[in-house]
């Protein structure tokens, strides 16, 4: 029986098979020669002829994979067999291993009509070797065929069973990796997002923040040199605040606005440094009794304020800006309002500016991401962002985020507003 068949079998079948017919071989070549007889002798050489024919089929590259050279070998093989069958009729239950032979190497069609042509041989010899054959000749040699049939389909129901299962397997290995691959793109691309906000909220708005200073030094000199060094001056400081956000932003990408502060001292800081930085008076306010909030809350008011306040300072050409942050019963809520240009939302490209100037342009925020990462903040957490505005009467930024509940006490009145003055040198205009 050679290795190279339809179906794949194991080798410790393989070998099983191959000790069986080894061992009924060598079995009819005994028995012949203690019964003695004439027969004796071509009964050992026909044994040994069997034998040598079925050793050579694994050996033989083209038995299993050529249909005429199988077909062939088992012609030889049967032919021998016969013979021995003639000869002694212990050589009959050679017919065994023999159905499972042609069953491995032959098609599903002519596999089981070789086997039924086999058993009625085997029943035909063993009759032959009888004074009175019965049922059981013929009964004996088609059971066995009946069991080796059973036993080879069911076998190879498994196998394809098994086949099944290993592409399930594969497909499924195929699948994990193409959704670990896709999670890691969303991850990135995510990633990057938000990457993308946090260098537009800090660098690029601190630097946006030093061109306008400079600029409105440049504008100051010659005639007013007192004015334009102070406007350096709060360049410089910007320039340094900046550093300090893009060394914080490398190593841990956390708002150092809320350094060792709550989110109120956080915008009350971030309310004091715009107004210095913008020459423009803001005024933060703060309503309720400020309690701790979920971890991802008080980075993203921070930022959306921030981003806010340069809007309004760079783009609306605002004279005042409010800040009030509000702790309620079941959300905490920020508005920026102020009282520039203002614009029309419903004409505005959703990825738009938040403000635009007379003219239809953008001002310093040509590419328009800010209002468009406040809201993708906001969404982040779950909440809402509204922006009202109308051409000449200013625009409001309000952002509500839902608290889980238990996490704030009951509305307390308003504490008094915190006003931050205007910085020196008054309002610079873009």
């Amino acid at each position: 029986m050679t290795p190279r068949a339809l179906t794949p079998v194991p080798r410790a079948v393989t070998g099983c098979l191959h000790l069986l017919t080894a061992g009924l071989l060598g079995l009819a070549a005994a028995r012949a020669l203690a019964d003695g007889g004439p027969d004796a002798l071509p009964a050992v050489l026909a044994a040994v002829a069997t034998g040598a024919v079925y050793a050579a089929g694994p050996l033989l590259p083209s038995v299993g994979r050529s249909r005429a050279a199988t077909a062939l070998w088992l012609a030889v093989l049967t032919a021998a067999w016969l013979t021995l069958t003639v000869l002694t009729r212990d050589g009959v239950w050679l017919a065994f291993p023999l159905y499972f032979v042609e069953l491995h190497l032959l098609s599903r069609r002519t596999g089981p009509a070789a086997v039924l042509a086999t058993a009625l041989a085997a029943a035909a010899g063993f009759a032959r070797h009888q004074d009175a054959p019965g049922v059981a000749a013929v009964i004996g040699p088609l059971i066995g065929a009946g069991v080796a049939v059973a036993t080879v389909v069911g076998y190879r129901a498994l196998h394809q069973e098994s086949e099944r299962r290993r592409h399930l397997l594969g497909e499924l290995v195929a699948a994990r990796a193409d959704l670990a691959a896709a999670d890691h793109a969303a991850g990135v691309l995510a990633e990057r997002e938000r990457l993308a906000r946090e260098i537009h909220d800090t660098l690029a708005q601190g630097l946006s923040s030093i061109q306008l200073l400079l600029r409105a030094a440049e504008r100051a000199l010659p005639g007013d040199p007192a004015a334009a060094q102070g406007h350096v001056r709060v360049a410089r400081e910007a320039a340094r605040d900046n550093l300090t956000e893009a060394r914080r932003f490398v190593r841990a990408l956390a708002p150092p606005v809320l350094d060792d502060l709550p989110l109120p001292g956080a915008l009350e800081r971030l309310c004091a440094t715009s107004a210095e930085r913008y020459g423009l008076p803001v005024r933060f306010t703060l309503s309720g009794d400020a309690v701790p909030l979920p971890a991802a809350y008080p980075p993203a008011l921070v930022r959306v304020a921030q981003s806010a306040l340069a809007n309004a300072a760079q783009h609306a050409r605002a004279r005042s800006v409010e800040v009030t942050l509000s702790y309620m019963d079941t959300e905490v809520a920020l508005d920026v309002v102020d009282d520039g240009v203002g614009f029309d939302p419903a004409t505005a490209p959703p990825d738009g500016p938040q403000h635009g100037s007379p003219d239809g342009s953008s001002g310093g925020s040509p590419d328009g991401f800010g209002l468009t990462a406040m809201r993708a903040r906001t969404a982040a957490l779950g909440g809402t962002l509204t922006v009202e505005s109308a051409p000449g009467r200013g625009t409001a930024v309000a952002v509500q985020l839902a608290v889980p509940h238990g996490t704030l006490p009951g509305p307390a009145g308003a504490r008094g507003a915190v006003p931050v003055p205007a910085a020196a040198g008054g309002a610079v205009r873009p």
